[in-house]
């Protein structure tokens, strides 16, 4: 019997935050907010106490995100505005860029 996935959840700091963050970059809407625990549909975030996001390049990292977009260059401008940032290693080439959320946690952005 296959199982059905339900929450991809991310720990962090600041729930509250790093939603908000998601939330703009993704046109993702609230769908459950508490002290500890904010939700935007399937990704969750869930607070850890004394959390700290991991480094990059680090053979340590565990998952990340990958988010197709139209342009990459703009898109990289604009995730940087809203408080991701560029690690200096990207292994990608012209293919991906690596980001950090605001937080630590790694995504690519691929264009497509």
């Amino acid at each position: 019997m296959p199982a059905e996935l339900t929450t991809i959840v991310l720990d962090c700091a600041d729930p509250a935050a790093l939603a908000a963050f998601y939330a703009k970059a993704l046109g993702l809407e609230v769908t459950y907010s508490g002290d500890d625990t904010v939700q935007l549909g399937i990704l969750g975030f869930q607070r850890v106490a004394g959390y700290r996001g991991p480094s990059w390049p680090d053979d340590a990292k565990h998952a990340h995100l990958d988010l197709r977009v139209g342009d990459l260059a703009s898109a990289v401008t604009e995730f940087e505005a809203l408080g991701a940032t560029k690690p200096e290693f990207q292994p990608g080439g012209a293919d991906w860029v690596v980001l950090a959320d605001p937080e630590g946690h790694l995504f690519c952005l691929i264009p497509g």
